[in-house]
């Protein structure tokens, strides 16, 4: 079995003191978290910053390891793929947000209810917790 891993990101920022939340529109029009596949001499934590720079314009740094989520799914060339993506809460420091358009439609922020919203809306299951969890560390209680 092939294994692959990825790694992003629960993306804030404060702007005049309000708490924003990054979340992009993929190609399938849900909304997501950036993130992206680990690449030769990386470490994890490099890759989500890379990740969240190359889809969104946007440096950040590493706050804390939210969740590491994994499964299999079907590849056509490589069959079984055993996949792991870890999930960290990063601070942006700067950059415009400019979507990468090769792979996601959009790129946004939210205030963090409506980001919540917009994720049990149209977002993938499997972020649910790890938005969960990166909007607790922010000390922002979800229903």
């Amino acid at each position: 079995m092939h294994k692959e891993i990825s790694a992003g990101g629960v993306v804030y920022r404060r702007l005049n003191g309000r708490l924003e939340i990054q979340l992009i529109e993929d190609r399938f029009g849900r909304m997501t978290l950036a993130k992206g596949k680990m690449e030769a001499g990386e470490t994890i934590e490099q890759t989500a910053l890379r990740e969240i720079l190359e889809e969104t314009g946007v440096t950040g740094k590493i706050e804390a390891s939210l969740q590491v989520i994994s499964y299999v799914y079907e590849h056509d060339r490589l069959g079984t793929v055993q996949k792991e993506v870890h999930y960290y809460l990063v601070e942006a420091e700067e950059g415009r947000l400019q979507a990468q358009l090769e792979e996601i439609s959009g790129v946004a922020w939210y205030e963090p209810t409506e980001a919540w919203r917009l994720q049990r809306d149209s977002g993938y299951d499997n972020n649910d917790e790890v938005l969960r969890l990166g909007l607790e560390k922010l000390g922002v209680a979800i229903a």
